[in-house]
């Protein structure tokens, strides 16, 4: 028999097992990041992947848990700011993606889901800033790379 805290195949699929919730982002220069980090999640983990990347030749096969959901945001498809007419810069498709999932999906004040940031320093400060000042989220929930200074420390 399976203890609460254990996550092996058995315990994953009972109903009473909790299933936590994941926010996980990166780009093409956190990729190795990525897939450490997602080696290490239960195979039981919810949530949402959005990968930014130039264009559609850096999709790759990721294994994730087979309840997350992947989104890979190609820059050279998207367009920037609405009305200016240019291209997609450097973590604007992963910002403008997770702050609409995150308006709809992070919505109650006991929200326990893990935010882990790996993307570059534009889209990470923006996103950052979003669930901060708008949706009330403690940056010491957040977990982004130390040298953008951007969360608190743990």
């Amino acid at each position: 028999m399976s203890t609460p805290t254990e996550h092996n195949a058995a315990a994953c699929r009972a109903s009473r097992h909790t299933r936590v919730q994941h926010l996980i982002t990166a780009d093409e220069t956190s990729l190795a990041d990525l897939e450490a980090l997602l080696a290490t999640l239960p195979i039981c983990s919810t949530g949402r992947v959005f990968i930014e990347v130039p264009d559609a030749t850096w999709v790759v096969e990721l294994g994730i848990p087979a309840r997350m959901v992947l989104t890979w945001l190609d820059r050279a498809s998207r367009s920037g700011d609405p009305g200016t007419g240019r291209a997609c810069a450097p973590g604007q498709a992963l910002s403008r993606a997770v702050t609409a999932w995150a308006d709809e999906m992070l919505c109650a004040d006991d929200d326990e889901t893990r935010i882990h940031l790996l993307g570059g320093y534009l889209g990470t400060a923006d996103i950052v800033d979003h669930l901060a000042s708008r949706l009330g989220v403690a940056t010491d929930r957040i977990q982004a790379p130390t040298r953008f200074g951007i969360t608190s420390a743990r």
